[in-house]
């Protein structure tokens, strides 16, 4: 994991998306933002605050052990 990347800080607005299983109320969501070889992770009640870097292949490689439940299997464990 990368943090503080310079690239990060300058993502414009328009590239952070928040996830579409966001609740309406707003209260447990995060925003991504996929940058050159990086995605930026942040709290989306928080633009202004701090945000996690990822490389995109460890953030692929999240992802997909989301989709498989496996991280959630472990989280059980």
């Amino acid at each position: 994991m990368i943090t503080g990347t310079p690239t990060l800080t300058f993502a414009p607005a328009s590239v952070w998306r928040k996830s579409s299983y966001s609740g309406a109320e707003g209260t447990a969501c995060v925003e991504t933002a996929v940058l050159t070889s990086q995605v930026g992770v942040r709290d989306s009640k928080d633009r202004q605050g701090p945000a996690l870097v990822f490389l995109r292949g460890s953030w692929s490689t999240f992802v997909a052990g989301l989709c498989d439940d496996e991280i959630q299997a472990a989280a059980r464990a």
